[in-house]
């Protein structure tokens, strides 16, 4: 991100001295959505156990020209999140976006994923987003604004083997966000609490994720860059749409599970051990990051940039939806007078036939 191109949105941006925190800001989604709300103006604060990648972050956006704070925390540690809300508050002024990103997994099955690893993936996946999002609603309330973005998945949707802990904490995270929505309808609050599903994503994650399979982890193609996710993030934030989904997976995944959920487990029980798993052995000797942070800076990119695509029509379709429905009425309007144009002119024709006849 250039100092000229910073300052040139800075002015212009939609979020322009808005307040965003994000948890897991140090790399991946975080990292690429930190960028574009820097962008587009918006004052930062990043939330990250790792301090390395949260310094780079940091530094990143102040030399754009833009301004950021960056707090290492554990989500799983309540408490320490209400307190990184409050400095947030302190510091950059009133939260408008709490984006909730942060996340683990572990790549094994079942009966190889210990019970302090499950544990661990609930704590950071699910609870951290609870907790995040308790911290938001604690300052969001007096207000009566402001907005929530959950990061999800399609495996909120549909769950895949080997991911058993993350598809868990996923699942329960949808559950918690449509109660939490219910209940901001009972209170007739202006808060608004919106998830984005994504895809493969290349990230990080793939490696620094406590692996347990003979192969190095990958994302099951389609793959994405993390500005796919950033861009779906940013366009979340800023309308008050229940769900953004990204990519046609998504959608795939969402459809499958509610008409075809029986073969789906078939086809993924055959397919999605190797889907998920590149031709390198895996020594397993490389740290990961499940119990604490690889305290490195990775960036937002993992290593499958040359089968990522930047580009999800998809959520090009979500996003012009209304116009895109508006289109397709113009033209069904137009269709149906033409064909009853064509059906009228037919008859007066016929009319005027049998009256000559």
């Amino acid at each position: 991100m250039s100092t000229l191109d910073a300052h040139v949105r800075k002015s212009q941006g939609k979020f322009r001295n808005k307040v965003i925190v994000i948890t897991g800001a140090s790399a991946g989604v975080g990292r690429a959505t930190a960028r574009a709300f820097a962008r587009e103006g918006a004052k930062l604060a990043l939330i990250a156990r790792g301090q390395a990648g949260l310094d780079a972050a940091r530094r990143e956006i102040e030399m754009g020209g833009g301004t950021a704070i960056s707090i290492a925390l554990d989500v799983a540690d309540a408490q320490a999140l209400d307190s990184a809300a409050e400095r947030a508050e302190h510091e950059l002024g009133p939260i408008d976006v709490w984006v909730n990103n942060a996340m683990v997994t572990v790549f094994a099955p079942v009966d190889e994923i210990g019970v302090d690893e499950f544990k661990r993936v609930t704590e950071v996946t699910y609870l951290g987003g609870v907790y995040g999002a308790m911290a938001a609603l604690k300052r969001m309330r007096a207000r009566d604004r402001g907005t929530i973005v959950q990061v999800s998945s399609a495996l909120a949707y549909r769950s895949i083997p080997l991911q058993s802990a993350y598809c868990g904490a996923k699942h329960a995270l949808a559950g918690f966000v449509d109660a939490l929505r219910c209940e901001l309808v009972h209170e007739r609050s202006n808060i608004h609490v919106t998830a984005v599903q994504m895809p493969a994503l290349n990230t990080p994650q793939f490696g620094w994720a406590r692996n347990k399979l003979p192969h190095r982890p990958q994302p099951v193609p389609p793959i994405f860059q993390p500005e796919v996710a950033a861009d779906a993030i940013l366009f979340a934030a800023s309308h008050r749409r229940r769900n953004v989904p990204v990519g046609a997976s998504t959608w795939m995944a969402e459809w499958g599970q509610r008409f075809i959920p029986g073969l789906l487990d078939k086809y993924l029980g055959r397919t999605a051990w190797g889907g998920q798993q590149t031709h390198e052995p895996d020594d397993h000797e490389h740290a990961d990051n499940l119990f604490s942070p690889v305290d490195d800076d990775p960036g937002a990119h993992g290593r499958f940039d040359e089968r990522a695509r930047r580009f999800s029509w998809a959520l090009w379709v979500e996003k012009h939806r209304r116009a895109l429905g508006w289109g397709l009425f113009a033209a069904s309007a137009v269709g149906a007078g033409w064909w009853f144009g064509g059906r009228k002119k037919d008859s007066l024709t016929r009319m005027k036939a049998d009256e000559r006849g």
